[in-house]
């Protein structure tokens, strides 16, 4: 089914969820697979009056129970979830799932949405509360220090080090670097075991409440002094941090363009980056999504057309949805969006190929946007390391003010091509060098594409190199770190 222009520029997203037949009633709810198949419509927005997140709901609620929400849950996933007829049985009424307390309310519902994924399939289903997340992928507003990390491990020895730091943020105000390796906070170990410490270390790398810790670097092997560093309320990210201009020996110019986040506010920030290089007569592009986990589709459709042009885009598909077998009606195809949102032609540089930098951090949208310029023939050269693995999206729903985020459909390019659930391998297989700065011509994933550009060839000895990548805890406990997965799990959003 082709879908407008603007009915399509919101709400489709890339991550996961997962929703089935629900039976019971407000007090336990749900149940697994099988029973009496309801729709979300006979518990839509029937609110626990322990829920903390209940008034941000998108529409008007009623009196209801953690019950009523957890059958909401089930009834969604029978609907919408890619796999609805493998979800497993699960008792709703089990203790993990029932602590309908303000405190232990989001727990047990966000629980007992994770214990109906089918895991076999499904590694980024995720839950979170509708305001925070329209904020973080409306204005790019988030709790942060500004700081992204990638650590080998989440048990000791866990090797945490600073993969990024946000431009103006408390973390570049105290001086923070990339590659700085963590030492401790307020005194604790960055590889301590323990659980007390371990609560510590994730308050204060990934969680999400405005304190201020006294953070410890090494930097080449040497200690730093402490820095006190601040989490900001209201950071607001910037999606594309870096453009430039490299110039190779023959005078030839080729833009580096590094792109971090597929939020609304990319839009503005992409048009003015691929302007300035298409005024710089760039003859290629090396576009850094080493760190980019995703977000609106219709971004990615609107940096593909930019980089391959109107002639080879011209009435081909960006990339069509494919749901489950019950909403086959629904299959829309998202085409390759030749203007904004707000109809300004976008420029674009008409190349026939590209160096894209990838990390198990490239996922999603990102993804989308090798798929499908590969599906209109353009060349994409990847350096770096096998992206994560995420040819699925789907359209979050609200209800009683936590969004929901299922697994709803598979994406596949104009030739009809989307298996890469076990991600896209690399052209040159290089290690993130966090010794240099990105942007860098010496920065080992940058250097690569340039000499793959001029000799044709990856670089001696680059398939031979490791390559670190964020991992995300899959559970928790003792010594274990564990990472809310909103930023691995972006989406892939439509346009309206």
């Amino acid at each position: 089914m082709k879908v407008g222009k603007q009915s399509l520029r919101h709400g489709i997203w890339v991550a996961c969820l997962a929703l089935s037949a629900c039976g019971g009633g407000g007090g336990g709810g749900g149940g697994g697979g099988g029973g009496q198949s309801l729709s979300t419509a006979a518990w839509a927005q029937q609110c626990s009056a322990n829920n903390p997140y209940r008034a941000d709901a998108r529409s008007a609620t009623t009196a209801g129970t953690l019950g009523t929400e957890k059958s909401w849950v089930r009834a969604y996933f029978d609907e919408a979830y890619l796999w609805y007829g493998e979800v497993p049985v699960v008792d709703a009424a089990a203790p993990a799932y029932s602590n309908d307390t303000s405190t232990g309310f989001y727990t047990s519902i966000d629980a007992y949405f994770e214990a109906l994924k089918v895991t076999s399939r499904d590694r980024f289903s995720f839950t979170y509360p509708t305001k925070a997340w329209d904020t973080l992928f409306q204005s790019g507003q988030m709790v942060s220090d500004g700081i992204q990390w990638h650590y080998d491990s989440p048990t000791p020895p866990r090797n945490m080090r600073v993969v990024f730091v946000e431009p103006g943020s408390p973390a570049a105000s105290a001086g923070v670097q990339r590659g700085d390796t963590l030492v401790s906070v307020n005194g604790i170990s960055a590889d301590d075991a323990a659980t007390a410490g371990v609560a510590v270390l994730n308050k204060a790398l990934f969680g999400s409440t405005t304190s201020a810790y006294s953070y410890v670097f090494s930097r080449a092997g040497v200690t730093q002094g402490a820095k006190s560093i601040a989490k900001l309320a209201n950071f607001v990210t910037d999606p594309v941090p870096q453009t430039s201009v490299l110039t190779d020996s023959n005078g030839a110019k080729i833009g580096y363009l590094l792109f971090n986040d597929h939020i609304a506010t990319a839009e503005g920030r992409l048009m003015t980056a691929i302007a300035s290089l298409k005024a710089a007569n760039v003859t290629d592009l090396v576009l850094d999504l080493r760190y980019n986990g995703g977000g609106y589709l219709y971004i990615a459709s609107e940096l593909a057309y930019m980089i391959a042009g109107p002639s080879r885009t011209a009435g081909k598909t960006f990339e069509a949805l494919q749901y489950n077998s019950k909403r086959s009606a629904q299959n829309q195809a998202t085409p390759f969006y030749d203007s904004s949102t707000q109809n300004q032609a976008l420029p674009t540089l008409n190349l026939g190929r590209v160096y894209v930098l990838t990390g198990s951090g490239t996922c999603s949208a990102s993804e989308s946007i090798i798929n499908s310029l590969q599906g209109v023939d353009v060349t994409v050269q990847r350096i770096g390391a096998t992206t994560c693995g995420k040819p699925y999206g789907f359209q979050a729903r609200d209800n009683c003010g936590i969004s929901y985020f299922p697994i709803e459909f598979q994406g596949v390019n104009a030739k009809g091509w989307g298996d890469y659930a076990s991600g896209f391998t690399p052209t040159c297989t290089v290690a993130d060098d966090l010794e240099h700065g990105l942007g860098d011509a010496a920065e080992a994933r940058l250097a690569a594409a340039l000499t793959l550009r001029t000799t044709g060839v990856c670089p001696p000895g680059s398939d031979a190199r490791a390559q670190p990548s964020r991992v995300t805890a899959a559970l928790a406990g003792a010594g274990t770190l564990v990472k809310h997965p909103v930023r691995e799990s972006a989406y892939r959003g439509g346009r309206e």
